[in-house]
């Protein structure tokens, strides 16, 4: 990362393209807060890029005025780990959804954990599909009943905090998109800090899951600070009640940076490979 930090105020980072969320979507707070992070961090708009994949909260990338790439579903991750590869200059986060990130992209995620390359993943997690009309998704409850799921699906909730720290992730928080100022300094460290960084946080659905309007009086700081001891944090995560907010995990894993040397080939001496 460039050591050179720049003083740009948030509005800096906001795109001239009018977010079309539901009014009283977390996702706003949320893009809010990324400003304000990146502000915090930084680094100039140019310097930035946000990869997404397909979902309300992947739209994100639209609204920001630094490069974007909004990718198919469940592969942010993928396009995130080239880029970041390719060009480690550049600070590169990963954003979408629950059922972007845990389903289709579930196997992404694990393995971008596991390699720790150095970006950041943020999830807005409001525990369904909000843009294709209200399906379970890997977070909802077992019990949630709706129109598509009268019954509840009865599956165990997939943990995505515990998972990440398991597969390896060198930073792990949880932030409420109530508190978009909270969400912006967890953001702002979660960029700085070497390695792969994991965010999830909880954007409440008001059109499908009304009642996540309650999410507000339900988080609570976690108890306890952040630790650099994996089993301490896997611990306090398995133990909390899916509300604690915070910093719960900073490892010292040593980062995945392969050697970039020059490109022995050039684009025209591909295509030549390939002349019929």
């Amino acid at each position: 990362m460039n050591d050179m930090a720049v003083a740009l105020q948030p509005a800096a980072y906001k795109s001239d393209y009018k977010p079309i969320w539901c009014p009283g979507c977390g996702d706003y707070s949320v893009l809010s807060a990324f400003t304000k992070a990146f502000s915090m961090v930084g680094r100039k708009p140019e310097e930035i890029v946000v990869v997404s994949g397909i979902g309300c909260s992947s739209r994100l990338p639209a609204y920001l005025s630094s490069y974007g790439f909004h990718g198919v579903h469940g592969r942010a991750l993928a396009a995130a780990t080239g880029l970041k590869l390719a060009r480690p200059d550049l600070t590169v986060v990963a954003s979408g959804g629950d059922g972007d990130g845990y389903s289709i992209g579930g196997n992404h995620f694990l393995h971008a954990c596991r390699r720790n390359v150095d970006l950041t993943y943020v999830v807005m997690d409001n525990h369904v599909y909000g843009m294709t009309k209200g399906q379970p998704s890997p977070t909802t409850e077992p019990d949630w009943q709706s129109k598509l799921s009268p019954t509840g699906t009865g599956l165990r909730v997939f943990h995505p905090l515990v998972v990440a720290l398991a597969a390896g992730a060198n930073f792990v928080a949880r932030a409420f998109s109530g508190d978009p100022n909270g969400v912006a300094d967890i953001l702002a460290e979660a960029i700085r800090h070497p390695g792969f960084s994991f965010v999830e946080i909880l954007s409440p659905c008001v059109t499908f899951r009304p009642e996540q309007r309650n999410w507000k009086q339900a988080v609570h700081p976690a108890p306890v600070g952040a630790t650099d001891d994996p089993a301490k944090a896997a611990r306090r995560i398995l133990s909390d009640d899916g509300f604690n907010v915070g910093i719960l995990y900073r490892g010292n894993r040593p980062v995945y940076r392969p050697p970039v040397g020059k490109a022995k080939k050039q684009p025209a001496d591909l295509e030549k490979e390939f002349e019929v």
